[in-house]
């Protein structure tokens, strides 16, 4: 998604610290201060106009003081899971002590939460993308995302999916 929004047009926020790997050969478009924002959100200064990757978790931490519009993707949870494992795998760290379907329960829970809470956010705009959907057919879940942003060039933003990056698809 962060490469569709930037081929659109708009400029992401990123340090490039966490760099390409074989899970992820684009690379991951992180900026670590999103980790300590309800310590520090000072950096929300430079993010204005701006696409940021942040997990769910973490927009608990927003200060309520801003407007926030959040591309929220949506994947099937049990891709999500084994996407995690082999993550793990390759880079030899253990995993959790719970097991798929336990795992699965927890993060369900999770977002069944989170959207709650966004939907009661008076400064929060969302726009769900569905994962499994985007690779599918890719210019319905484009040109929504597009009306939802402002006009971003969408032929540009189809050029970037590779459907070959899919590799922990729903059985």
């Amino acid at each position: 998604m962060m490469q569709m929004l930037e081929a659109g047009g708009l400029s992401a926020l990123t340090d490039g610290i966490r760099t390409a790997d074989e899970d992820n050969p684009r690379g991951y478009y992180e900026f670590e201060a999103v980790k300590k924002t309800k310590a520090d959100p000072s950096w929300l200064a430079r993010a204005s106009g701006k696409v940021v990757k942040m997990v769910y978790m973490l927009l608990y931490d927003l200060p309520p003081d801003r407007v926030y519009r959040v591309v929220f993707m949506q994947r099937q949870l049990e891709e999500v899971i084994r996407s995690q494992d082999v993550m793990l795998q390759h880079s030899g760290k253990p995993g959790g002590n719970l097991d798929a379907a336990q795992l699965l329960r927890v993060f369900q829970a999770q977002l069944d939460k989170c959207y709650q809470w966004l939907a009661a956010q008076p400064n929060f705009r969302v726009h769900y993308v569905h994962y499994n959907e985007l690779l599918r057919e890719p210019l319905p879940p484009i040109r929504a995302l597009s009306d939802f942003l402002g006009g971003l060039n969408q032929e540009a933003m189809a050029r970037v999916i590779d459907p070959t990056l899919y590799r922990q698809r729903e059985s």
